[in-house]
């Protein structure tokens, strides 16, 4: 038996079934409607406008940063200060795939995207990977050459300043994010915070570069760029690790513990038989299967599921919806689902 009585963004009511084919245009237009589709009584849509706003303006402030480690690099040509530049200005433009698959999480589903389009999310990740991967590989590669082909860098003390700047833009950035990714449970949001404050210690050694090059070693400016660009690669291990996991629909262990342990305390539910959950966007979904007593009347197991259903939703942070499937326990061993069971021989 399964029940997927809705608390979150899962149905859409009212629309008939040519909603998933609405032109391009409507489609982009909705994408900058602030408003649409927004629902006072949906904590999923009302966490996606969070997360816009959280992007948009650190969007505002990273690049605002960015600018000001431009003008200084133009004055100076620190390769470290254009290693620092190049990659947060891509961490900034990183915000656009963000923004773009926030907006596109609060559309309601169709019937053609039946689960909504969370998964945007999951997709500009991989964007956001991608390219700060090409700004660090670039940035390395600009190092190297400095490293060959020396030069002198003007304008120390200005140079210092601007390390400065970009770790204080970084790190109030970093701070934002990090917080309205956690409280709206965006992985994404606030592994893009975690990686702005990496990007804020990496400005710091831009000051270590320009010191060093104020104390005789000219060599400490490309050796500093090097040391940042390798430094965003091995950060960027994790960003993508994290990213895959998504993708793969991977959770921890301990939601699934935790899932087991409400699921087991339904009166009525005499086994948990299985727990499937995975993430959509920043919202978890998940499929249970729990055993009663095969005597029970139709009424009476809907009526467990629906408990179980009730609680889930209670326990279980974030999540949106819950499917419950209710099978009759067995006195003399059958199977209950065996006309189904040579669909599924690698269960056994």
């Amino acid at each position: 038996m399964g029940h997927g009585h809705d608390h979150g963004p899962g149905h859409d009511h009212g629309r008939g079934p040519g909603h998933g084919r609405r032109g391009l245009r409507r489609l982009v237009g909705s994408l900058f409607d602030a408003h649409s589709h927004t629902s006072a009584a949906d904590p999923a849509l009302e966490a996606s406008a969070e997360g816009i706003r959280a992007v948009e303006v650190s969007l505002a402030g990273l690049l605002l940063t960015a600018a000001l480690q431009v003008v200084v690099f133009g004055l100076s040509g620190s390769i470290a200060l254009l290693a620092d530049t190049v990659h947060n200005g891509a961490d900034a433009l990183t915000a656009v795939p963000l923004w773009v698959a926030f907006a596109l999480g609060r559309r309601r589903p169709t019937r053609r995207y039946t689960y909504g389009y969370g998964r945007a999310e999951d997709l500009a990740g991989i964007v956001i990977v991608a390219a700060i991967a090409l700004s660090s590989g670039l940035a390395l590669w600009e190092s190297v050459s400095r490293l060959l082909h020396p030069r002198p860098v003007p304008y120390l003390p200005w140079v210092a300043l601007a390390g400065l700047v970009g770790f204080a833009g970084n790190e109030l950035v970093a701070l934002y994010r990090v917080r309205v990714g956690r409280r709206i449970g965006s992985a994404a949001l606030v592994a893009d915070g975690l990686h702005a404050r990496s990007d804020g210690l990496t400005s710091l050694a831009v000051v270590v570069g320009a010191l060093g090059v104020a104390a005789g070693w000219p060599q400490a400016d490309p050796v500093v760029g090097i040391g940042i660009s390798v430094a965003i690669l091995w950060i960027l291990r994790g960003a993508a690790r994290d990213v895959y996991r998504r993708l793969m629909d991977s959770v921890d262990p301990e939601l699934v513990d935790e899932i087991e342990r409400v699921l087991a305390e339904v009166p009525g539910v005499e086994q948990v038989e299985q727990v499937r959950v995975r993430w959509i966007g920043h919202r978890l979904r998940a499929e249970v299967g729990v055993v009663c007593d095969r005597d029970l009347s139709l009424v009476r197991a809907h009526a467990v599921a629906v408990e179980a259903h009730h609680r889930l939703l209670h326990r279980i942070p974030r999540l949106a919806e819950a499917l419950v499937h209710v099978s009759p326990c067995s006195h003399d061993g059958s199977d209950p689902h065996l006309a189904i069971a040579h669909h599924f021989p690698a269960n056994g």
